[in-house]
């Protein structure tokens, strides 16, 4: 799946930069076209020459190549990357590229690169288990990066720990991977719920909750990656969407996601209903602010909403798949089983606001997927990791009729 791939393989200040010849000499032996942008003190482990003759390209590390006016553009290499691979990747480096420090030619890369991102990270293990290195590579897992953990073994410093790089041949493999699921959906649409709905009292006051709607954005943009049409209803978040293939529809209340999501559904091949949608609303709504009077109380009168995940399941057709989510606090198990039937999903995401790290607000998750054959649990992941494995799951659930 590397043939015809442009990688842009990033070198940093490590003893294990040796370890990149082997890399680059697996990647081209597929097919791959690598291009090595080295910081400085990636220069003192290995020399450019090496890569040069390995890559048949002058490798690049400085912004001016000659003093007559030559330049290395940043910009134009991050369009031309299909993938960028930083291997090995220090603390120094993983913790630029986590606030944007762009003081070398490869965080400007970086910076500008449209394509997924690699990171494979190496140092000694105190320095790997160190608060502020995995407070970093959390903030470029919620960038949509990819962390290939290092290994566990003897390190440079003869101590023995997690931080070594992984192997050139492993790290090759979680790319060739990569590019074999990018094309599973393609020519497929699929809709997808997102974030919270807030439901108005009055012109300054709703009922909303606490969804941030990262999880439906990162399921998001996983199914554009994997080729889909996406077609994203959203209620108010502050999220960007990232990849092209994303239709994005913005809506505020639970009313205005049901009639998107009905007029919508119809036509994608499988709908994932991820946002957290408002139960209830208020009977009347206030056309002006509604002022503090002596009273203690005020009583408001609520209604039901309408049931988008119930409206779609009624209407899904044979050759349409429905997805759930069950956010519970209780019974965990009892309630997301009964949903999963009520609703007619084909089956359903579990999250417990009991679990640490999980539910609104957090960038990882810790999920359970049940179906009618049973329940598959999952380790806390970051909320990207997550969507990869609710969509390994769709795509292997449905195949081969999807």
């Amino acid at each position: 799946m590397l043939k015809g791939k442009k990688i842009i393989l990033g070198i940093t200040g490590s003893i294990a930069a040796y370890k990149a010849c082997y890399i680059i000499r697996g990647l081209i032996k597929q097919g791959a076209e690598v291009q090595v942008v080295i910081t400085p003190a990636g220069k003192e482990f290995i020399t450019p020459i090496t890569l040069s003759a390995l890559t048949c390209k002058p490798v690049i590390s400085e912004f001016f190549a000659q003093r007559d006016g030559t330049w290395n553009s940043h910009v134009d290499l991050g369009l031309w990357a299909d993938a960028v691979l930083i291997a090995p990747a220090t603390a120094s480096t993983i913790g630029k590229m986590a606030n944007g420090i762009a003081d070398n030619m490869l965080i400007t890369t970086y910076l500008s690169a449209k394509a997924p991102v690699f990171v494979a990270p190496a140092m000694d293990l105190d320095m790997f288990a160190h608060p502020a290195t995995q407070k970093n590579l959390d903030i470029l897992r919620s960038y949509g990066n990819h962390i290939i953990e290092p290994g566990t073994g003897e390190l440079a410093s003869h101590l023995v720990g997690k931080g070594r790089m992984e192997e050139p041949e492993n790290i090759i493999r979680v790319l060739d991977e990569f590019f074999a699921s990018s094309d599973e959906l393609s020519g497929k649409k699929v809709m997808i719920t997102a974030g919270p709905t807030y439901e108005k009292i009055d012109p300054v006051r709703f009922i909303g909750n606490y969804s941030s709607g990262k999880m439906g954005f990162a399921l998001a943009e996983e199914c554009a990656r994997r080729g889909a049409q996406v077609t994203l209803i959203t209620g108010p978040v502050q999220l960007k969407t990232q990849h092209s293939g994303i239709i994005r529809v913005d809506v505020e209340s639970a009313e205005e996601m049901y009639k998107a999501a009905q007029a919508h559904f119809p036509d994608a091949d499988a709908g994932i209903l991820c946002a957290a949608v408002a139960d209830y609303r208020p009977v009347t709504v206030a056309d002006k602010k509604i002022k503090r009077e002596k009273e203690e109380e005020l009583t408001l009168h609520l209604q039901a909403t309408q049931d988008i995940a119930a409206s779609l399941g009624a209407i899904k057709r044979k050759q349409q798949w429905l997805v759930g989510f069950a956010l519970e606090t209780n019974n965990e198990q009892q309630n997301a089983e009964g949903k999963l039937e009520r609703k007619n999903f084909d089956f359903i995401v579990l999250n417990s606001l009991n679990d640490a790290g999980a539910g609104f607000r957090h960038d990882t998750n810790k999920i359970s997927i049940i179906d009618r054959k049973g329940r598959t649990d999952y380790p806390l992941k970051s909320k990207t990791e997550v969507a990869q494995d609710i969509i390994d799951r769709l795509v292997a659930t449905l195949s081969p009729n999807f």
